[in-house]
């Protein structure tokens, strides 16, 4: 009866192991999702700040700016249109649509930004302005907080891909529905030009 018991015992074990094997896998997969999401979230703090800097530069050089309209709406606009596209990737960063439209949109706002940084440039009493420098300083400083944020999501894309797609990870990454994640990528080489915010 002792032997039948531990036989019966080792069994029972020889078919928990693969659980917890899986359930361990699994828990894994969902960890580093979670951490690729939550650095997402990082770069959306980041692009909110910078959503909440352009109307106060657009509002302090507009002022000096009074031939500049059109130059004006377009950073408006170039904004509205990021701010829609970063809602949409909060909800799903997995989504590749979503994602490469907020890279369209995000590189339009860096375009246009540079276009009024550079125009500002010709009227030296904006150059001057104490609330222009200041709000110059901490887009400079967005900038280079949202570059680091990226670099934060796409190491932990990377991770977590490399993570499903090796096997035997990826039959339970399959089964599991843990999608792809998708890197926040530029595409055009005129886009990943830095915006030059220097007076």
């Amino acid at each position: 009866m002792n032997g039948f018991l531990i036989g019966a015992l080792v069994g029972l074990l020889l078919l928990a192991l693969p659980c917890i094997w899986a359930f361990g896998i699994f828990n894994n997969l969902v960890g580093l999702r979670n951490r690729y999401k939550n650095a997402y979230s990082q770069i959306d703090v980041q692009l909110k700040r910078r959503y909440d800097l352009i109307p106060n530069l657009v509002e302090t050089a507009k002022g000096y700016l009074k031939h500049e309209r059109e130059t004006l709406e377009a950073v408006i606009a170039a904004r509205n249109q990021a701010v829609a596209a970063s809602q949409k990737v909060v909800g799903n960063p997995e989504d590749p649509q979503v994602m490469k439209s907020l890279a369209t949109a995000e590189a339009s706002l860096s375009g246009v930004l540079g276009r009024l940084l550079a125009v500002s440039e010709a009227y030296p009493e904006l150059k001057a302005n104490q609330n222009m420098l200041r709000l110059t300083e901490e887009l400079t400083s967005t900038e280079n907080k949202l570059s680091f944020a990226r670099q934060a999501y796409n190491d932990a894309v990377m991770t977590y891909n490399t993570q499903r797609e090796v096997l035997p990870n990826s039959l339970i990454a399959n089964s599991g529905g843990f999608a792809a994640a998708v890197l926040y990528e530029i595409e055009e080489a005129h886009e990943r030009k830095a915006i030059n915010v220097q007076f």
